[in-house]
């Protein structure tokens, strides 16, 4: 026996590198040194201290996600190029919070049998995102595991580094009652939530506004990098909306014991059609309706029922992406500059003070 007949397919995987190398070459930045295919990606530790030119104290700040069942989703639709974009925005948007600017990026790719093809528009998808976070693609791994996955089925998995400058990292220690809270609007839901959606949206073809639902369902997360590092006044806080959705992530911003909470303006942007047909699905009340019905529905159980809010806004970004915590007087400014760079931005609400246990309520 072979290590092609025990299921691993060395020959394919050198295919997938070669296209792997050519992704690689197109996410191009100051101190990448050689290309994919070593053992080590390697990056220029003098262009990372140039990087942290003009910081007083340079500090590297990392992170790792994945995209979780997403990926079912993606697959059941045969949509291979856009979850690589998530994996990238899961990382960099977690950094991101810390003020940290992009680096470089890698990823870990598994599967049952690899296919060359479907594994290169995976990186693609990945080489994509970091271009629009301005990282590097640096490297990665392919593993193909026989017997551990099935054979359609694929993972991934996803490590970004960043730099920021000690004395300016945001770990929400400046943030003040009175500070204004301000939402960025997601592009649809992003990587979280979907254990549910795939119980609850059964047929991915339902039509949405003339496409597919799980093609509106696979919408790739939106990476706020670029436009957050551009803003004139720096955050004080900011969250990165993702699985716990309003209820875990914003109270992240205040340091423990801070006795600070955030108040969040309900009519302050509308909940995107596509939540309301997800918590149609959650509600279980109208499992007849479908389309724009079924959406139609969804907001009135919303409007009416607190419990599904509630549970709405603990698993689900619901149309918000990242929050940032500002002074009053910098939130028009801040608004205008992302809304300009084309990150619709909504006024979320306020930071007030709570007492033990901080939060945050609708008001």
């Amino acid at each position: 026996m072979d290590y092609k007949t025990a299921g691993v397919h060395i020959e394919e995987g050198y295919r997938a590198v070669a296209q792997y190398q050519e992704l690689a070459a197109g996410t191009p930045r100051r101190g990448v040194i050689g290309g994919i295919g070593a053992f080590g990606g390697l990056f220029s530790l003098k262009e990372i201290i140039d990087a942290g030119a003009g910081m007083k104290e340079p500090v590297l700040v990392a992170g790792a996600d994945g995209v979780g069942t997403k990926l079912d989703t993606a697959f059941r639709m045969g949509v291979y190029d856009t979850v690589g974009i998530d994996c990238v925005a899961m990382c960099v948007n977690d950094i991101l919070c810390h003020g940290a600017k992009p680096l470089f990026f890698l990823d870990y790719l598994a599967c049952g049998k690899l296919d060359a093809a479907k594994a290169a528009l995976i990186v693609k998808g990945v080489a994509a995102g970091c271009r629009e976070s301005g990282a590097a693609l640096l490297g990665g791994e392919t593993a193909e595991m026989p017997g551990f996955y099935a054979d359609n089925l694929y993972d991934i998995a996803g490590f970004a580094l960043g730099i920021a400058d000690r004395p300016r990292l945001i770990d929400g220690a400046a943030i003040a009652e009175g500070d204004a809270l301000i939402g960025i609007a997601s592009s649809g839901a992003h990587a979280n939530g979907f254990s549910l959606i795939r119980r609850v949206i059964p047929d991915l073809a339902e039509d949405f506004g003339g496409m597919p639902l799980g093609r509106a369902l696979l919408e790739p997360t939106r990476i706020y990098a670029k436009a957050v590092l551009e803003l004139e006044t720096a955050p004080r806080g900011m969250a990165h909306i993702t699985g716990g959705g309003f209820y875990e992530n914003i109270p992240r911003i205040f340091p423990p014991d801070s006795g600070l909470r955030a108040a969040i303006t309900q009519d302050s942007w509308q909940i995107p059609p596509l939540f309301a047909r997800i918590a149609c699905g959650v509600s279980g009340r109208a499992p007849e309706k479908t389309g724009g019905a079924a959406q139609e529905a969804g907001m009135e159980l919303l409007r009416a029922d607190k419990s599904l809010w509630e549970t709405m806004f603990r698993v689900f970004n619901m149309g918000i992406g990242f929050v940032l915590a500002v002074p009053r007087g910098d939130q028009d400014q801040a608004l205008r500059c992302l809304s300009g760079r084309g990150y619709p931005a909504y006024p979320l609400g306020w930071v007030e003070r709570a007492g033990p246990g901080g939060g945050i309520r609708f008001v």
